[in-house]
This record gives C-alpha cells, sequence and structure tokens, in this order.
C-alpha cells in the first residue's frame, strides 16, 4: 500500500502536464482555424474583386463589340466607299478587340494576385496530426 501512496501524488503532477499541453494544442488549433477563417474571407474578398473587374470587361468587350462594330463599320464604310464592307468589320473589330482583351489581362492578374492559403491548411494539418497522435 505504501507504493500506491507514493505513485499517487507523482502521477498527479503528469496527469497536468498532459493535460495542459492538451488544453494548449487544442486553443493552439482554435486559433488556427481562425486564422484560416480571416484568411480564406480576405481570399474570397480578393476574388470577388477580380470577377466584378473580369467581368466588367467581358460586358464591355461584348457591348463595345456589338455597337461599336455596326457603327464604325458602316461609318467607314460610307468614308471609303472603295474599302469593302467586311474590311470596315475587320479594322473596327481589331480596335474594339484590343481594349476588351487589356482589361481581361487586367482581370486575370487580379485573380492570379489572390495568394492561396497553402501554408495555414499545413500548419493546421500539421497540429490536427500532431494532436491525434498517441503521445
Amino acid at each position: 500500500m505504501a507504493a500506491n501512496l507514493q505513485t499517487g501524488p507523482e502521477a498527479s503532477p503528469v496527469t497536468a502536464l498532459v493535460s495542459g499541453i492538451g488544453h494548449d494544442i487544442q486553443e493552439l488549433v482554435k486559433q488556427q482555424v481562425q486564422l484560416f477563417k480571416a484568411e480564406a474571407g480576405e481570399a474570397l474578398r480578393k476574388s470577388r474583386e477580380a470577377s466584378l473587374w473580369l467581368g466588367l470587361g467581358a460586358v464591355l468587350l461584348t457591348l463595345g463589340g456589338i455597337l461599336l462594330t455596326l457603327g464604325l463599320v458602316h461609318l467607314l464604310y460610307w468614308l471609303v466607299p472603295s474599302l469593302h464592307l467586311w474590311g470596315s468589320y475587320l479594322i473596327v473589330a481589331a480596335a474594339v478587340g484590343v481594349p476588351g482583351a487589356c482589361l481581361a489581362v487586367a482581370g486575370w492578374q487580379r485573380f492570379r494576385s489572390v495568394p492561396l492559403l497553402e501554408q495555414s491548411v499545413k500548419s493546421l494539418e500539421e497540429n490536427l496530426e500532431w494532436k491525434t497522435k498517441p503521445t
């Protein structure tokens, strides 16, 4: 019985230490989940902004292509009667397509500049793996 009395108090600090480590791991995982949520929210906000730019470029490209092509083609055909109508369409399409392509490229670059969440995901996975490992 004397052996049982001596191991009881010795086990208590170890249990408290293990319990404290477990609590610290839980807090760390909670903080990393909060950080991951914050980073995901920021990435989503930037993606929405990039989508807006890309969508605006596509809409302007489409509207500009339709309206300017029809109007300017016939204006060019009227100004230069020796030019074929199809030549007028090609000239105007190039003049409208270049700004639209520039807007689309700018939107694509904004998408590519959105940071990925790889580091946060990797850290979270490492902590979850460490927590689930038996010690």
